[in-house]
């Protein structure tokens, strides 16, 4: 129990000072008249990140000790002119206290009255429940049934009534219902959602609408919107969707009202409309005058503020002000706030439309049909949030197809390929879902909603719907309509799972009983009392077993993958003809038609600028590996490199790392070799050397770029473990570059073979059976696997990172870009310059200085990659610390070592076969 202002009721509460101020978050201010009791809910969010919910009930009593009530009394804020000339007109009248001068006039009805006497000063006391539990509406009806309790006098001690409270026994979410009783005569009725993880709003959506709606236009506007109110039902579209995107692109968003409940009702249907994403950013609804410089810090928040302090507010330059009260929203000029990408947009609002008017649709037809009742705020609340789930179902359609499996036990480590999302979606230059894709509540979504065996609710359903289902919908309202109402249903539903709901009762207090002169305080209550109520009760439900509904866990619906949402594009550089020119191209280099090859190769290059073509290269290449024709002639090396130096150099960003992908193995495999002495060619490379394909494809930013390194190195660890957990031993693994590997989710070959999420539902279905034993070997397989191909992509990296020109001692150069083109048949140069180095920014994880050699610029790259991926896949520190130790050695050894590589005409470099993953585990186990 606060002293003189404050009764707190919660159990083990032992911070109840702290949330002291959000009790009047105004402050806490005397008052000349006793006002009607008001009730609203706090938010507090713990440094675990676990929200409390904290349900205020405040009501005013007559001040006795004018003195005790004035030192912990709060002068109010600047600007409240009002509250300040009552408060210093209290402190003026209090005999023996020191004058104070108040601003302006003196009050004059205080003149024309005299002395305030002590029984016309009220203070406020505030009854406050504490709960992790949302249930604003049940702890709205205990805190009021305490206050009827005290206010009406009832012989009914009010120690019990707080003990039984606490007494009793949540039911669990599922549907479940429950009657009790706090012993006052009351009975009341707590009703769980079927379903936890989705959002309870009541009418909160709804509500919020109707507030952000056009409140003030003039009187023009005014007689054309009588008929259809169209103008307003656009702002109210339109300034909610302002408000939704504003939050999924991480920008300030503050609510200001005169009322704590509207503001409390407002964050919370904005929150809810993210859904399936959780926000995880500071989260306010009500804000106390005395923290209002949180507003000033860096972070984005969801913050509601009273109105009073709007002169305070007016100066934010990078906050989105929503008005309440007014219907309006303020976004600062500074701001550039994304919206959704089109279609989606216009398809959004004019199903808001339909939902919120739909009279809009039939108002012109000359014989209208007869008038529906419009729907009730509940129902109309949960048909917006039907529109917002299926955008998101829209908006997310395909992402389980770029979902890349790391580690499954013991808990699944997951990532997304953000990239191929956006690639194959064609939505790569949309500023929108970049921001959302890169922001922490979609990261969150990816770990929660990650894993391919656990809980399921409706966002799983819908956005494993088909693509042409959302077409059809779009194209028929009638069937738009239906969809709608269906969600909607379901929605309210969980809300509401019994129809028939039991009959409640709650005392309520007597009219007018505040304003009644002659009220005793609200009595202090006797903590031994209660403690002993509480333990009885304990003891007394101690024998009644706990009921725990067990999770209902299934396999994760697939859903559509992701490259089969765009429609296919006609493109001259992907028809089959342009794709014919390649392959017999690359048949020409393999069966050493030198003729052939000359008249095919310039227009190979050219079709290599499309897409199609570019996979057309990685497909017949790997064909060519798997029949063991990697070791290639001079004159054949010379094409291939070409064509891959091609193919890497019209690759951009959209193809979300596909052809870099590709080739980065196929470097590795290619590779041309020299007897002791080569009469045709003798010059062209030393005896006794083979050079790889990779020692000239360096020329390539691609390889300075942390997110393809990172998406191509989960995409193999995905296939490693895949390969683990099959039943059948894993064949010698071969080099392939199929179409599947774009998408991270299709490890697996066409046929019945099972994906990696598959396997990883099977094994998480099968873990809690396992023994301890088998458990540990798993993941100790697991990390092992991960750690193997670490040490094979740090390889990789420095391979391809190292310029082989030891002359060479800056890793960036600023050279013109090579025409892979052009008709010359000269190898490329072996450095990382070039069209990297007009890309390199400080993305790239380069922190070179001038002074700084090339060799360590790549140990600082690559450690910062071994860090990042080996942290989120679990490897154990022991083996990061063997892989920092690793990478240096192999820098400098191939920056430094002039007895394996040598000049070779035209400037070429060669080097030796390079050790194997294997070579290097035992290298740096030894």
């Amino acid at each position: 129990m606060y002293h003189r202002n404050v009764n707190i009721f919660q159990h083990s509460c032992q911070k109840c000072e702290k949330r002291k101020k959000f009790c009047q978050p105004g402050g806490w201010r005397l008052s000349r008249e006793r006002k009607a009791p008001t009730f609203f809910t706090v938010v507090l969010t713990d440094i675990d990140s676990d929200r409390h919910y904290c349900s205020c009930l405040t009501f005013f009593e007559a001040e006795v000790n004018l003195q005790e009530a004035l030192d912990g009394a709060c002068p109010p804020a600047h600007g409240d002119f009002t509250s300040f000339h009552m408060w210093t007109a209290v402190v003026n009248h209090i005999p023996g206290s020191k004058s104070i001068e108040a601003d302006g006039d003196e009050d004059e009805e205080a003149e024309e009255d005299g002395l305030i006497q002590p029984a016309q000063v009220f203070a406020p006391k505030s009854l406050i429940l504490v709960s992790r539990l949302d249930y604003p509406e049940i702890f709205r009806g205990c805190l009021g049934l305490i206050y009827t309790v005290y206010i009406d006098s009832l012989n009914f001690p009010l120690e019990g009534l707080v003990a039984n409270l606490f007494i009793f026994q949540v039911p669990i979410a599922g549907g479940s219902q429950k009657l009790f009783s706090l012993g006052a005569g009351d009975r009341q009725l707590i009703q769980t959602p079927l379903n936890d993880t989705l959002p309870v709003t009541y009418k909160s959506v709804a509500l919020l609408f109707q507030q952000l709606g056009l409140k003030e236009f003039s009187t023009h506007n005014e007689k054309c919107l009588k008929n259809d109110g169209s103008q307003e039902l656009v702002t109210r579209i339109q300034n909610v969707l302002s408000l939704f995107c504003a939050v999924l692109t991480e920008h300030k968003v503050l609510f200001h009202s005169s009322s704590y409940q509207r503001l409390g009702e407002a964050c919370r249907a904005l929150e809810a409309l993210m859904f399936p994403l959780r926000y995880s950013y500071p989260y306010i609804p009500i804000l106390p005058s005395r923290l209002l410089e949180v507003l000033s810090s860096p972070t984005p928040f969801i913050i509601g503020v009273h109105s009073m302090f709007q002169n305070e507010i007016q100066d934010l330059l990078d906050v989105i002000i929503a008005d309440l009260d007014g219907g309006t929203i303020k976004i600062p000029e500074c701001i550039h706030l994304s919206l959704l990408p089109e279609p989606l947009l216009h398809q959004t609002q004019s199903t808001l439309s339909l939902v919120l008017h739909p009279d809009l649709e039939i108002a012109d037809n000359a014989f209208p049909p007869p008038r529906t009742a419009p729907s009730n705020l509940k129902l109309l609340d949960k048909e917006v949030r039907a529109v917002f789930l299926r955008l998101f179902a829209q908006l997310f359609q395909g992402y389980r197809s770029c979902l890349q499996l790391i580690r499954i036990h013991s808990e699944p480590v997951i990532h997304f390929h953000k990239t191929a999302f956006l690639g194959q979606r064609g939505l790569i230059e949309n500023d929108f879902l970049t921001k959302v894709l890169d922001g922490m509540a979609f990261a969150g979504f990816v770990s929660e909603r990650g894993p391919p065996y656990r809980a399921c609710d409706l966002f799983d359903e819908l956005v494993a719907l088909d693509v042409e289902s959302f077409k059809e919908e779009e194209a028929n309202p009638v069937m738009l309509q239906k969809r709608i109402r269906e969600l909607s249903e379901q929605l309210f539903r969980n809300e509401n799972p019994n129809p028939h709901m039991a009959f409640q009762k709650v005392p309520r207090p007597s009219e007018g009983s505040h304003l009644r002169v002659h009220q005793v305080p609200f009595p202090l209550l006797d903590d031994g009392k209660v403690e002993k109520m509480l333990q009885d009760g304990v003891a007394k439900h101690s024998l009644t077993p706990v009921s725990a509904r067990p999770e209902k866990k299934c396999v994760v619906p697939a859903g559509p993958p992701v490259v089969s949402i765009m429609g296919k594009c006609g493109s001259v550089f992907n028809s089959a003809r342009r794709l014919e020119v390649v392959k017999n191209c690359i048949s020409f280099i393999f069966d050493s038609k030198t003729l052939e090859t000359e008249k095919t190769l310039p227009a190979a290059l050219r079709a290599l600028k499309g897409k199609a073509a570019r996979q057309c290269l990685t497909d017949e290449l790997s064909v060519h590996v798997q029949q063991n024709r990697a070791i290639l002639d001079h004159q054949q090396f010379d094409y291939i490199v070409r064509m891959m130096n091609c193919a890497l150099q019209d690759c951009s960003t959209s193809e979300e790392f596909t052809v870099a992908a590709a080739l980065l193995p196929l470097s590795t495999a290619y590779y041309r070799y020299s007897i002791i002495e080569s009469s045709e060619i003798p010059t062209r490379l030393a005896p006794g050397v083979n050079q790889f394909a990779y020692t000239c494809i360096q020329d390539h930013p691609i390889w300075t770029n942390h997110q393809f390194w990172e998406a191509t190195f989960y995409s193999e660890v995905q296939s490693q473990i895949r390969a683990l957990y099959l039943n059948t031993p894993e064949e010698k693994r071969a080099i392939t570059a199929t179409p599947k590997d774009a998408d991270p989710q299709s490890a697996a070959s066409i046929g019945d073979e099972q994906t990696a999420m598959d396997l990883a539902a099977q094994q998480l279905r099968l873990w809690p059976s396992l023994s301890k034993d088998k458990q540990q070997e798993l993941v100790k397989n697991e990390e092992n696997t991960v750690f193997s191909q670490a040490i094979h992509y740090a390889n990789l990296m420095v391979y391809l990172l190292v310029p082989l020109d030891t002359s060479k001692n800056k890793l960036l150069r600023n050279t013109p870009v090579t025409d892979w083109e052009s008709g010359s048949n000269s190898i490329v140069t072996n450095s990382i310059a070039g069209s990297m180095a007009e890309s390199f920014d400080t993305e790239s994880g380069f922190e070179d200085s001038e002074n700084s050699d090339t060799a360590n610029s790549v140990v600082r790259f690559v450690a910062r990659f071994i860090d990042k991926v080996c942290t989120e896949s679990g490897v154990t520190q022991e083996h990061i610390k063997n892989l920092h130790c690793m990478i240096p050695g192999a820098a400098f050894t191939l920056h430094h070592s002039p007895d394996s590589l040598r000049f070779v005409p035209p400037g070429c470099m060669c080097y030796d076969l390079m050790p194997t993953p294997t070579e290097m585990y035992k290298l740096i186990n030894s």
